[in-house]
């Protein structure tokens, strides 16, 4: 049993709050005999979720497979920590990598206009946290929640900016001009202003299959750009400067409507 509350969160905003005496969420291990729940709480452009009725809070381990490319399509992921790699394989059985996706982020959307079956596969870079939202509560949230169904509509355009960006880079720019734009994008130099950004390693295969090259050509440009000091690497992480940026891509990104 389970009964709906509104409160006040500490800026006075109305909160809707879930009491139920219990739940177990399908999926994970977690269990609760008294919870109170948001439906959605937003931290600075994230937000954080509480386990309940057609959500369910993911721990995924690295590595870990959330759909398979040709499986039924019957949710979307949201990720509030860590990456998520999307891969489509041909019939051929030829590999791509359609993306990389970081914390606040949505995959899996394309169910909520009415494609049934996946057509990528979803697989947890890093260790991650994840919600999967069933996808008739991911509708009635797009039309219960108006910030919910604003942040989701700027997800959706960012994405499309972000794959017409790439179809011109992969028509315009050379594979050495590309890398250097997956890397400072990976990095997240779109939202920060330092000078050097640390993320976790990718394999240059990942790199090749994101930037359409071979693997050998990756390394003949990691090579020369550790060189040149754009990159450095420590332990399990990369880190990339800002001046890759500034001597690599600032002169070749071409205009476009």
């Amino acid at each position: 049993m389970s009964t709906v509350h509104l409160l006040q969160d500490t800026n006075g905003r109305s909160v809707r709050v879930r009491k139920h005496d219990s739940y177990t969420a399908e999926g994970t291990v977690r269990e609760s005999s008294v919870c109170h729940e948001s439906l959605a709480v937003c931290h600075n452009g994230r937000w954080t979720w509480g386990p309940g009725e057609g959500r369910t809070v993911l721990t995924s381990p690295k590595k870990q497979i959330l759909f398979s490319q040709g499986e039924a399509a019957r949710a979307v992921f949201y990720i509030q920590a860590g990456q998520v790699k999307l891969t489509v394989v041909s019939p051929q059985g030829k590999e791509a990598v359609v993306a990389m996706l970081e914390r606040g982020a949505f995959l899996g959307e394309s169910c909520l206009a009415g494609q049934t079956v996946r057509t990528k596969t979803a697989t947890v870079v890093e260790d991650s946290r994840l919600v999967r939202i069933e996808k008739d509560v991911m509708i009635r949230l797009l039309h219960e929640e108006p910030a919910f169904s604003e942040l989701f509509l700027t997800h959706l355009l960012s994405r499309n900016i972000r794959i017409q960006e790439d179809l011109v880079d992969q028509l315009f720019n050379s594979s050495e001009k590309r890398l250097a734009r997956v890397l400072l994008l990976l990095a997240r130099f779109e939202k920060e202003d330092s000078t050097e950004a640390a993320m976790p390693k990718i394999s240059q295969e990942t790199l090749a299959a994101m930037i359409g090259t071979t693997r050998s050509r990756v390394s003949f440009f990691m090579n020369r750009f550790r060189k040149m000091g754009f990159v450095h690497c420590d332990d399990d992480r990369l880190h990339v400067h800002r001046s890759l940026r500034n001597v690599v891509l600032d002169d070749c990104r071409p205009s476009y409507g």
